[in-house]
């Protein structure tokens, strides 16, 4: 029985009960306030129980539910499906038909060493002298012993016999100091460092561990300040490249830098990288990394609303995000609603796929119109759940709502943005492009805790942004790094090869 029930029960005693009541005022004054202490337990429990389903709520959100990453998925042995990818039934490894990347032969090689025959093993006669009746041959790969190639730079000095004037050889304009290293071993540094996320003392060890000599921290960093400086203009042109593609993806993370927080945000097409620190994550700092305020293109991101104040270009979703919020809601909360959606528009992408795959452009608008419809009938049919509060007094601001509310109206109230990837071929079902760009920066940050300064940030995002346009675009990392340590009179060559 709870409070209201009790209380219920007290008003409906009899006249006489009542009687008694009145009679002994002291036994009615116990009453009442055990009816009130009863009401404020109750409403202790309720608001106990609301607290208890959060945390159980929480507890149960992991990588198939949520955007938590599967890194903080807590026992990965379990019943359930944890990924949102479909079985195929397939064994892992290589595939029936697969072609393959087996370790072939080569025609030269670089050292042979022959094995003679020079008894026989059976009977001990010599065969020196017999001719070779067939080659066997058998290649091993291997990594000759490395070392620094040094070039000594010798410049000639003559006196001139008729006036005496001392005359020197020209250096190489890059040849300035006395012993320097070149462009190679300053671009391999880089790339440990900016791309393979090596800590600074780690590749001074590295450096000692290859090539038996050491290479100073100073050093380090004077490289990674040339590449920054040097690339301003290549990055320029990236943004270039993004402000002019059809489709781009955006998004951001959370890094920080002498123990604060800031934000990186990244712009990515199938061919550019673009990363950018801001110690802001909305507007403010959208509007300093200069391509959405100017962007025309569709937009594809997840629901951070400062994403949608930019008007000049179209925007579409990230589906996948809706797939992991579906599952919790049906999942947590019972609704069926989220389930239908979840397998409509697995359905739909299913279309999609195939439609790509027989080089089609776009769906049959019929098609299109059913899933629309489909798509719409079932949120209207889920509305019918959530009927409209009405406050006992009036707040300021909006009624707080329950998680699966908002991704309902957030669905229904962006149904275009949800479903453009089955109008337009061009965008994806998923903002997995910009989230495998960015995920390595993460990597970093628990490598090495956070950056020294913000321009430490600056440098690493440009430097990023590079080599990662350069593995899009099937590039030599270290034959394009190797030329940022080269006069900026060589930039209009390396932007025309990229």
């Amino acid at each position: 029985m709870d409070a209201k029930d009790f209380s219920n029960r007290i008003s409906s005693l009899s006249a006489e009960c009542l009687g008694v009541l009145v009679e002994y005022p002291v036994l009615r004054e116990l009453i009442e306030e055990l009816v009130k202490t009863v009401e404020s337990q109750q409403r202790e429990i309720d608001k106990l129980r609301c607290e208890v389903k959060r945390l159980q709520d929480q507890l149960n959100l992991d990588s198939h539910n949520s955007s938590k990453p599967p890194s903080s998925d807590q026992g990965r042995a379990t019943s359930r499906e944890i990924s949102l990818r479909n079985r195929t039934g397939k064994k892992p490894g290589g595939q029936k038909g697969h072609p393959g990347s087996t370790l072939g032969s080569v025609s030269n090689p670089d050292h042979i060493v022959p094995h003679r025959v020079r008894a026989c093993s059976c009977c001990g006669r010599d065969l020196s002298s017999i001719p070779v009746s067939e080659i066997e041959k058998r290649q091993v790969f291997d990594i000759p012993p490395v070392k620094f190639e040094v070039t000594e730079h010798q410049s000639e000095v003559k006196i001139c016999p008729r006036c005496h004037s001392v005359n020197r050889g020209s250096f190489p304009s890059r040849v300035n100091q006395p012993v320097q290293y070149g462009d190679r071993v300053k671009s391999f540094a880089v790339y440990l460092n900016q791309y393979q996320l090596i800590p600074y003392q780690r590749v001074t060890e590295m450096f000692e561990d290859l090539f038996g000599q050491s290479i100073s921290q100073g050093t380090l960093l004077n490289a990674i300040e040339t590449s920054y400086v040097n690339l301003e203009s290549t990055e320029n042109w990236i943004k270039d490249n993004i402000l002019s593609a059809p489709t781009v993806h955006f998004d951001e993370t959370g890094i920080y830098h002498s123990s604060k927080r800031f934000w990186l945000h990244a712009a990515s097409t199938e061919s550019f990288s673009y990363y950018f620190p801001h110690c802001k994550r909305g507007s403010a700092a959208m509007e300093a990394a200069g391509i959405l305020p100017d962007y025309r293109g569709v937009a594809v991101h997840d629901h951070w609303e400062a994403y949608n104040s930019y008007g000049k270009c179209a925007h579409a979703f990230c589906n996948v995000h809706h797939l992991r919020e579906l599952t919790r809601a049906y999942e947590q909360e019972g609704v069926s609603w989220a389930k239908e959606i979840k397998e409509l528009l697995l359905e739909i992408k299913g279309q999609v796929d195939q439609a790509k795959d027989a080089d089609k452009q776009a769906l049959e608008p019929s098609l299109i119109e059913i899933y629309h419809q489909r798509y719409q009938n079932i949120l209207t049919e889920a509305l019918k759940i959530y009927p409209p509060g009405i406050r006992d007094k009036p707040k300021r601001g909006k009624k707080k709502q329950s998680k699966d509310k908002n991704l309902l109206d957030r669905l229904i109230k962006y149904h275009r943005e949800t479903l453009r990837f089955m109008e337009d071929f061009n965008v994806p079902f998923d903002n997995n492009l910009v989230e495998r760009d960015i995920r390595m920066v993460k990597v970093k940050q628990k490598i090495s805790g956070c950056f020294r300064s913000h321009h430490g940030a600056d440098c690493f995002c440009r430097i990023r942004g590079f080599i990662s346009t350069l593995r899009k675009q099937e590039k030599n990392v270290l034959e394009y790094l190797s030329k940022t340590f080269q006069p900026s009179a060589s930039y209009s060559v390396l932007l025309s090869e990229i």
